[in-house]
């Protein structure tokens, strides 16, 4: 076996590369083992559809860390791409709304159901309790789908292939749900990178080829901030709370 090389490091886990295959190694005081094994789990009921994602090979305790296994895949972010070829911007972004779209017409029926989680974290939220009120109300009462949402849609979260395939990974946060609620997500992740512009232009390009009304996601987005709240970044809590209160509640 090859030696393990490291690829990335993000608070709390890092990704290694060994020969073929990717190993996401956790640290227990961050992640507990109940949060790995749900990530491996969503991960493998994807599997089922036809996406390109990568495969689970395993899922281990190696040298006292909880640690997922799975195929390498060798290629180019779509980030990466984006940012260092700025005259492609609407190429890619045009690939990358094709790949969501394709992303949300599949069923996943296993997966945890996305209202759920909303809720539950909008009940966790530090907001007071007129606003968890009314944040809870308007959730409960916009369209049920079962859409898969993969609830980090994200050019970082695309690889690009040697031979052009693109890849999707980071299935941690996967549920099914309204399609509506991933795109507000991704719209708001674009916010946050500080690309305020590519957000206004992602938005209408998927409302457009999805024949989405844009207010109808425009709903979404309070209920999206305020249950990313409690998993707020540095820096993000001022940002998604200015978000909460933009759109008039009905």
């Amino acid at each position: 076996m090859s030696d393990k090389i490291l690829v990335a490091e993000m608070p709390g886990k890092r990704l290694y590369r060994e020969g073929d295959t990717a190993i996401k190694e956790f640290d227990g005081d961050r992640y507990s083992k109940a949060d790995i094994l749900n990530e491996a789990l969503n991960q493998a009921r994807v599997e089922e559809t036809d996406l390109n994602i990568p495969r689970i090979t395993a899922v281990e305790v190696v040298n006292g860390k909880w640690s997922i296994f799975m195929d390498y895949i060798e290629g180019v972010t779509l980030n990466k791409l984006m940012h260092d070829n700025p005259d492609k911007e609407d190429e890619y972004l045009n690939m990358f709304v094709d790949l969501q779209r394709t992303v949300l017409s599949k069923k996943v029926p296993m997966l945890n159901k996305l209202k759920d989680k909303m809720q539950g974290r909008i009940s966790m939220a530090d907001l007071d309790a007129t606003t968890r009120y009314d944040l809870h109300t308007r959730l409960d009462a916009l369209p049920k789908h079962l859409n898969l949402c993969h609830g980090d849609f994200h050019p970082c979260n695309i690889i690009i292939a040697s031979d052009g395939t693109p890849y999707i990974i980071d299935w941690a946060h996967a549920t099914q749900g309204n399609s509506s609620a991933d795109v507000a997500r991704t719209y708001l992740s674009f916010y946050l990178d500080g690309k305020k512009d590519l957000a206004e232009k992602y938005l209408d390009l998927y409302c457009k080829k999805s024949d989405t009304a844009k207010q109808y996601v425009q709903k979404w987005i309070p209920i999206v901030a305020a249950s990313r709240l409690t998993k707020a970044k540095p820096g993000e809590d001022e940002f998604l709370r200015s978000w909460i209160g933009v759109v008039d509640y009905q």
